[in-house]
């Protein structure tokens, strides 16, 4: 962000030792090294918080996804069974008809019938 070099720096610290002076410059250093670090994990924190927010939007928008595709895969189960018990239920009363209805065997046989029976 600041392009601070090596000669910047030492201009900025001799600057420091004649305004400050040498007996309160140690002091000073640590008092702003103290604060830069607060300032660091300020924004080490702030950035952590934000990575975990959408990390957790991220998370909500996978989860929807996954209820709304649960949601179509039980509607197409649903479709499919309702088709089937249909199918089935047409079966069972074909079959229902079927055996309901005299069979050939043992009904009685028709006039032409009982002529061929006859010959």
């Amino acid at each position: 962000m600041f392009g601070v070099d090596f000669a910047e720096l030492m201009v900025i610290l001799v600057v420091a030792l004649v305004v400050i002076g040498p007996e309160r410059l140690p002091k000073v250093a640590r008092t702003l090294g103290h604060l830069l670090g607060r300032a660091q994990r300020y924004v080490n924190n702030v950035k952590a918080d934000i990575s975990r927010d959408m990390a957790i939007e991220e998370l909500r928008q996978l989860q929807q996804q996954v209820q709304q595709q649960a949601a179509q895969a039980a509607k197409t189960v649903e479709q499919i069974t309702s088709q089937t018990a249909d199918s089935v239920q047409q079966h069972m009363q074909q079959l229902d008809s079927d055996l309901s209805a005299p069979s050939p065997a043992t009904a009685e046989p028709t006039p032409e019938q009982k002529k061929f029976l006859v010959d």
